[in-house]
């Protein structure tokens, strides 16, 4: 078979799904990073030439020196990243398994994916009732005779909202792992003198490899992103990139600086999988996929 015979073949199959990523993911992505060249004119429209300086606000560059505001807060959206990612990992990952040696898995299952059959924005709103000052936390404290805590609006409340909502997002591919483990390895393990903690992570811990970095991605990197949690949780006293990003977009109509921060929040996020696709080489690649 010839290669344009080949190619013949493939086209029906892959041409759908390689225009659908051309004209909703790289067309996108390329208007974005032009636009972050240009500049807002007076009357809020878009205009040349185009110039560097979105990325110099972005990174506090001026003739007055160094402005780490919008670096202050990039660092922040990151560490509620990291935090959440952790955070994730430390519940999910023993969750995962006492799912896959429950008699009662597709139960536990349906729970965990319950939270999916209810809107976003009522989830968060949900957390709400639960935090502010007469909500159901402080009322439950009151019958014990402990006083009141403000919880909302607050930073804690964004952690534990951000948490909860992408916490079925590491269990679920991370049972799928579980469910794939070869146990008798560990046995081996265990014949070859290993002890409980030494066999489970040279027998068992590998081979929920894929699905724990698959599901950290699936953490990461909306965790990152998040402005929705944040401005109703944190009622304008958490602001991350996401925020940013929504607010040149919606009511400051600078797009230019909204590209800008976008392309910048873009590329540390791809960054990560590029860092993440060194490390793993092309075997862990696939096992990704």
């Amino acid at each position: 078979m010839n290669k344009r015979t080949r190619w013949t073949r493939l086209l029906p199959t892959l041409g759908p799904g390689t225009a659908w990523l051309l004209v909703f993911t790289l067309v996108p992505t390329l208007l974005i990073f032009y636009t972050s060249f240009l500049q807002r004119d007076p009357h809020g429209w878009l205009s040349g030439p185009l110039t560097l300086e979105n990325y110099r606000r972005f990174f506090g560059i001026g003739p007055d020196g160094l402005d780490p505001l919008y670096l202050n807060i990039l660092g922040r959206s990151l560490l509620l990243g990291f935090v959440t990612t952790l955070a994730t990992v430390l519940i999910g990952y023993p969750f995962a398994f006492f799912i896959a040696g429950s008699p009662r898995k597709n139960l536990l299952l349906l729970l965990v994916v319950l939270p999916f059959w209810t809107n976003f924005l009522i989830r968060v709103y949900a957390w709400i009732v639960i935090f502010q000052r007469k909500g159901v936390l402080n009322a439950l404290l009151g019958q014990f005779g402990l006083d009141p805590v403000l919880l909302y609006p607050s930073w804690t409340a964004v952690y534990v909202g951000t948490i909860y909502t992408y916490l079925p997002f590491l269990i679920l591919p991370l049972y799928a792992s579980v469910e794939k483990i070869d146990w008798t390895l560990l046995e081996a393990a265990h014949d070859l003198g290993a002890g409980k903690l030494r066999g489970f992570w040279h027998a068992v811990f590998p081979q929920t490899l894929p699905g724990l970095i698959a599901g950290i991605l699936l953490v990461f990197i909306p965790a990152v992103g998040t402005f929705v949690i944040s401005d109703l949780l944190g009622a304008g006293k958490a602001i991350l990139v996401g925020n940013v990003i929504q607010q040149q977009f919606g009511a400051s109509r600078d797009w230019a600086f909204g590209s800008a921060a976008a392309f910048v929040l873009m590329a540390v996020v791809l960054t990560g999988l590029w860092l993440y696709a060194r490390w793993a080489g092309e075997r862990g690649m696939e096992e990704l996929v």
